[in-house]
């Protein structure tokens, strides 16, 4: 597998300022792939510098000539579409149909919707007497995860390109060779040197780094509610701007009049997506006590359906958490309905889909994201009851309500306390605003909302 030994700073490859590497590991067959820089705070000092430097030039740049830098990102990365679902595959372990489908495709219309945004938003707008700027913000430090890699760094990098706005990319060490196809397509792309820089290295050196370095002005991160916590409270230090997209506890709710056994097999499969390994993932099935015995028929027989089709998770350690999870669900008398925490396969960092039922509000596997293929159904007696299981977690990411009449489901939805929620299936939008509630973070990605989190307001009186 093809890999950089070097960190993309100021528009090019450069040496890092340590020998230090991070091994790349394929999760299906437990082999390392690559090594890649393990990038020091010397190194993110660099590569914010050249940001810095970079940032006046590109903030005075017209809209439309950003918009015609992110045109050719997307254009550049449809064209290496193929490149990009093999290089996910390799590192993340994602079947190749998915990585083609999801990994690959999404990531290629974000890109286009803010190009599309940078050249059609209103910098500038009249308010009575005043002249309101909308300016960037200044210097991004975007951290982001292993799970979708290349669609959580377009999602940062792309807004804050349309903003006008200068980038540094601590990209997760599980998975940074996709980090680095998408710093040669900035560069194919034509971004100028500084505007964009790559950073690959470990979480508490790079990450942090990056986090507390006084030339970053807002900090962009996805991953853990504890890390976000700790990015949060060095930021508020030194009074910087952050946006968290964190974790996820969402409830599938299935209320009595709903198409019963298509909201079971949309849920199952929503959770055995990317090998449960998806933040806003409806890990927790709500049904009504009537409905609840041939729910979980159901859901035991749709889950067995994917015991070959889901890949393996990240890491041997994400593995054994999942495993633990599943443990520690049957010790607290959740009953196991498919799947369980022994491994299907001698090679490779896999674990079965699993589905739980008999499962009660104030159990661990109802209230921990778990990351990973297994599911919760919990039984409710009422309305209220399942509103109540429902917005009875610290987290606020997603969910989804299911009703004959869609006036139904949207009512529900709208007492939900989480910032998305699918209408009976609803599909995907690139442009509608995702984020959470709660614990679950601060701020939205995507579309107008997303490219609002890189602009600082100024107004002109006259």
């Amino acid at each position: 597998m093809k890999a950089h030994d070097g960190l993309y700073i100021d528009g090019a490859w450069r040496p890092a300022g340590s020998a230090d590497a991070i091994e790349v590991v394929n999760p299906a067959d437990e082999q390392v792939i690559a090594r890649v820089p393990a990038g020091s705070a010397s190194d993110v000092d660099s590569a914010v510098r050249a940001a810095r430097a970079a940032l006046p030039a590109w903030a005075a740049t017209p809209p439309a000539e950003r918009a015609a830098r992110l045109a050719a990102l997307r254009d550049v990365l449809a064209a290496r579409k193929d490149e990009i679902a093999e290089t996910v595959t390799a590192e993340l372990g994602s079947p190749l149909p998915f990585s083609q489908a999801v990994h690959a495709a999404v990531p290629i219309a974000v890109a286009g919707s803010y190009a599309d945004l940078a050249a059609a938003h209103p910098f500038e707008e009249k308010v009575g007497n005043s002249t309101v700027l909308h300016e960037p913000i200044g210097v991004v430090g975007a951290i982001t995860p292993w799970n979708y890699p290349l669609h959580q760094i377009v999602a940062k990098v792309a807004p804050a390109l349309a903003a006008g706005c200068a980038i540094v990319l601590k990209p997760a060490e599980d998975t940074p060779l996709t980090a680095q196809l998408f710093a040669e397509a900035v560069h194919e792309a034509g971004v100028p040197a500084g505007v964009f820089n790559l950073v690959t290295g470990l979480g508490p050196v790079a990450g942090q780094a990056l986090a507390e370095h006084p030339g970053v002005d807002l900090v962009s991160f996805t991953g853990s509610t504890a890390v976000g916590r700790r990015i949060g409270a060095v930021a508020g230090a030194a009074v910087k701007k952050v946006a968290l997209e964190l974790g996820g506890k969402s409830a599938n709710v299935i209320l009595p009049s709903a198409d019963l056994a298509r909201a079971v097999n949309v849920g199952v499969a929503n959770v055995m997506s990317n090998s449960g390994q998806t933040c806003s993932a409806w890990t927790r099935m709500l049904v009504h006590r009537d409905r609840y015995a041939e729910a979980v028929d159901l859901a035991a027989t749709a889950a067995a359906k994917y015991g070959d089709r889901i890949g393996p998770l990240v890491s041997a350690r994400q593995r054994d958490r999942v495993r633990g999870y599943i443990e520690k669900g049957v010790a607290e008398g959740a009953r196991l309905v498919a799947g369980g925490p022994d491994s299907p396969r001698e090679r490779g960092w896999f674990v079965s889909p699993t589905v739980f039922a008999d499962v009660t509000p104030d159990m661990t596997i109802a209230q921990e994201e778990i990351f990973g293929p297994v599911l919760s159904i919990l039984r409710y007696e009422d309305e209220d009851d399942a509103l109540r299981i429902a917005n009875g977690t610290v987290y606020g990411l997603a969910g989804a309500v299911w009703a004959a009449e869609e006036a139904e489901a949207v009512a529900f939805a709208r007492r939900m306390d989480t910032g998305q929620v699918d209408i009976n299936g609803g599909r995907f939008n690139p442009l509608a605003p995702f984020g959470g509630y709660k614990q679950s973070g601060v701020g939205r990605e995507l579309g107008a909302h997303g490219l609002a989190e890189y602009l600082q307001t100024k107004s002109l009186q006259f």
